[in-house]
């Protein structure tokens, strides 16, 4: 319940309007509890006295009670309402902005269905317990408590059986819960893992078909729903049981009250309408225990959601700012590292050890190693999408985690391998970096990026909308639009990761030779898996098992790196030069592996 409590801190935006909402439930509650009262002078003044005239005076003011109660239960709605919805804005845009500043860490871990159904399914249940179920047990608490208040003023005896019975419901009331509260918390965490594979199902659908397991999937998804449906079930049994059993205390209650209410009105102890008024605030405290009992469900779910949220935003950030942090002034681009290691975690083993170069400013660096050597891993270090777990990572003689990471990473241009674009324009994608930059300034990105023609066979131009994951587009459309986007932010530090792997040969040409002129006067690092990509290079840095094996440009290396000649050598098998001198690999050992 700890979790559930701290929830109570995001009402304090929505103080004043929780309190009119509070206010609005009391004085509905009030007419409620004024009713049966009116009901007993009805009856005992009105129609046992046969006065006409207090009979219509209370049944008007019975009607009016009930206009009034209807008004304020309006009101009582509508502000809790604006309550809850607030507070579910405020929750879900607390989890968005902490999963976007999360470090790079926590997301190798953490699963996208996992924060999806935090950020909505438990939000949702934080949102019911604050918005509605706690101003519902207010009003279910106030009316239960004037509801026995009432009954002993109007017959203290007959109000003691009925009480005896109490201990009995509260007893139910606590075994519900605890038995309710873990099947909840495990109804979400199955409902995560549904989502996770509903989530990848969704993204990978072309893969699924590809490989015919749509089967497959289908059963997958089935065995993760059924076991969701299996565990709702089980709430609902206890649900079921609870449900009856209350309605039992509340008929035997009933009993009660008739067999000794009745007996004092038959020795005239009590009038007929202390008994008819006895009679309702007996139903009024039912309803009650009866809301109770379903609201204990909603707070047995509210606990169970609001553990989970808090899970994400208690995550400590290990990327960010230090408190002297300063922001990094214009760079030349110089990149040292020094005698950096890095591993992702204490327990794990190394994944860089001991690299040490200099970029000088507007050099181009090829990493070239097999999958897994590290290349990605490198560059990750530089706008610090990971620190470095020893050593240091210096930008024109600063270390990068002395500077603030805005400032650093508005520096870096990066065009991952896996291309993510954007639902929206085309215009909107390039800009994405910048999007106060002009259509012009767009189109001379696109055009550098090779990206202006095709753009342009579109009748719509750069205002042509792309799919959720650029699915309308080939993927060397995509890798160009990406290149155009990192180029128009204009960096002085550029990292490629292999951005040319997924466009055709006469494309890469052009689109070398682009980057030819946009890569002067920039630092640019290119992740290469092919040697062809990488012998321009002026610094080549050979990878192998998180260890720099060589380094040096293309003419050093053959000579002085039995590893690099290698690679070189086994890529070249199969090869056919072109008329316009450029290599075309046939052999199956064009990709390095």
């Amino acid at each position: 319940m700890k979790a559930l409590w701290r929830t109570l801190t995001y009402l304090k935006p929505y103080l004043f309007i929780t309190v009119l909402a509070l206010l609005a439930l009391l004085l509905s509650t009030a007419g409620n509890l004024a009713i049966p009262a009116f009901s007993q002078r009805i009856i005992d003044e009105g129609i046992a006295q046969q006065a006409l005239n207090v009979v219509i005076t209370f049944a008007c003011a019975i009607v009016g009670v009930a206009v009034l109660r209807a008004l304020f239960t309006f009101l009582q709605g509508y502000w809790s309402a604006k309550v809850s919805q607030g507070i579910a804005y405020d929750l879900r845009n607390a989890l968005y902005v902490k999963i976007q500043g999360l470090s790079f860490s926590y997301h190798d871990q953490a699963q996208t269905g996992q924060l999806l159904t935090r950020t909505t399914s438990d939000v949702e249940l934080v949102r019911g317990f604050l918005g509605t179920a706690i101003l519902q047990a207010i009003g279910a608490a106030v009316l239960l408590v004037g509801s026995i208040i009432l009954m002993v003023r109007t017959s203290a005896r007959t109000a003691l059986v009925v009480l005896a019975l109490g201990p009995t419901a509260i007893l139910l009331f606590v075994i519900f819960f605890r038995k309710a509260r873990p099947l909840f918390m495990a109804g979400q965490q199955r409902l995560e893992k549904l989502n996770v594979v509903l989530q990848e199902n969704l993204a990978g659908v072309r893969v699924v078909r590809a490989f015919v397991r749509r089967v497959y999937e289908e059963q997958r998804f089935a065995e993760r729903n059924r076991s969701v449906m299996d565990l709702q079930i089980q709430v609902g049994r206890v649900i079921a049981i609870a449900i009856p059993l209350i309605f039992f205390i509340a008929n035997l209650a009933t009993l009660a009250v008739t067999w000794v209410g009745g007996s004092q009105v038959i020795h005239g102890l009590m009038t007929v309408g202390e008994l008819v008024a006895f009679t309702n605030y007996i139903l009024m405290a039912i309803f009650p225990l009866f809301m109770l009992s379903m609201l204990l469900a909603t707070i047995a779910q509210a606990s169970a959601g609001a553990e989970r949220i808090f899970e994400v935003l208690d995550t400590v950030t290990t990327i960010e700012d230090k408190p002297d942090a300063r922001p990094l002034a214009e760079i030349a681009g110089r990149v040292v590292f020094d005698n950096v290691c890095f591993r992702y975690f204490d327990s794990q083993p190394w994944v860089l050890q001991d690299i040490n170069f200099v970029a000088e400013p507007g050099q181009r660096i090829a990493l070239l190693g097999a999958t897994g050597s590290g290349k990605t891993t490198v560059t990750n270090l530089i706008p610090r999408f990971y620190d470095v777990t020893k050593g240091r990572v210096l930008i024109d003689g600063r270390d990068i985690r002395d500077v603030t990471l805005e400032s650093l990473r508005e520096q870096v241009g990066i065009v991952l391998q896996e291309t993510q674009l954007f639902a929206g324009t085309i215009r909107e994608n390039i800009a994405f970096g910048d999007p106060d930059a002009t259509l012009e300034e767009v189109i001379a990105a696109a055009q550098a990026a090779q990206a202006h023609s095709f753009i342009m066979a579109s009748p719509d131009g750069y205002e042509m909308q792309v799919s959720e994951r650029g699915v309308n587009l080939s993927g060397g459309q995509k890798q160009r639009l990406a290149i155009a986007r990192a180029l128009l932010v204009n960096p002085r530090i550029l990292i490629l990761d292999d951005a040319t792997s997924s466009v055709d040969y006469q494309t890469e040409l052009k689109l070398r030779q682009a980057l030819e002129r946009l890569m002067e006067g920039r630092t640019s690092f290119i992740i290469a898996q092919r040697v062809s990509t990488a012998r321009d290079a002026d610094l080549i840095l050979v990878l192998d098992q998180g260890k720099i094996m060589a380094q040096g440009n293309h003419e050093e290396l053959l000579e002085q790196s039995p590893l690099y000649a290698e690679i070189y050598y086994s890529q070249l098998e199969g090869a056919e030069e072109t008329p316009a001198g450029r290599l075309v690999y046939t052999g199956a050992a064009e990709v390095l592996q």
